[in-house]
């Protein structure tokens, strides 16, 4: 039974609903993890997803900045959760259970902190703020619950390998490749017995980008990328993994995302 999980910061789900439409049309995940949504839930678009065959959706947001929601065409489980990380409301964080065959999972859906410019705590908050959320993280397991298995996804905001990133050297003082956030998100993938689901299926060194920044020129000449976006399974999940899909194309489209779609497809 195939099962096909992605996930997308959207960067306003309302300003750029016509894109999320023709991807669900066109691709047609099992489920669609948004990140960056910058909308209250009263004014969250479910009609136009119900529409399309989204009937299951779980929102977390807020007025213009963050949220997180889980559009699916599977039925949900009524455990949705909803953390709040480092003791502040601003909708990062939504998890979900459904059922695939005989199989239940909980499927994770984050918008971790950017952390700002400058990768110094002492002088930048919103970098103290991304620090202390990827330590909280680090109290997640991929195996928390008994006879459940789970997936993680979503905006981590690090590109955490050396190939993750256009140049190495050259980003190791900038904001989201910094080795306290990269071992810091490390940590978080190893102590939780999660697996990298993105670099199972494409290991180093082979460049993999999920962003690219709006300030540059031409993107796609330039192709400064970094893999901000990420998809982990409990080990489980993970020996059933079937592809993994970086919609690059996605960048190029009208009023795009910096982000692109990604998508993991499983055989269970």
């Amino acid at each position: 039974m195939p099962l096909s999980i992605a996930t997308w910061n959207i960067n306003s789900v309302r300003l750029r609903l016509p894109l999320v439409e023709h991807f669900l049309k066109s691709w047609a995940p099992d489920i669609l993890c948004l990140q960056e949504t910058k909308c209250p839930n009263e004014l969250f678009p479910r009609e136009a997803f119900e529409a399309l065959g989204y009937r299951h959706i779980e929102i977390h947001g807020q007025k213009g900045y963050h949220g997180v929601a889980t559009l699916s065409r599977l039925p949900l489980q009524e455990l949705s959760e909803r953390r709040l990380y480092c003791g502040i409301s601003d909708a990062r964080h939504l998890s979900v259970v459904f059922s695939h065959g005989a199989r239940t999972i909980r499927l994770h859906n984050f918008y971790v902190p950017a952390g700002g410019d400058e990768p110094d705590r002492t002088i930048n908050v919103k970098f103290g703020h991304k620090l202390d959320f990827i330590e909280e993280m680090k109290l997640l397991h991929a195996e928390a619950e008994a006879g459940v298995s789970s997936i993680l996804v979503g905006d981590l905001n690090i590109a955490p390998l050396e190939h993750d990133v256009w140049s190495h050297k050259q980003l190791l003082k900038i904001v989201s490749h910094t080795p306290i956030e990269t071992e810091g998100l490390t940590s978080v993938l190893s102590g939780g017995s999660w697996v990298d689901l993105m670099r199972q299926h494409k290991p180093e060194p082979e460049k993999l980008y999920t962003w690219w920044s709006y300030r540059a020129r031409d993107w796609q000449a330039a192709d400064r990328g970094r893999r901000l976006d990420h998809i982990w399974s409990s080990a489980d999940l993970a020996a059933h993994l079937n592809h993994v899909e970086i919609l690059k194309e996605a960048r190029g489209w009208e009023r795009p995302s910096d982000h692109v779609p990604v998508i993991a497809t499983f055989d269970l």
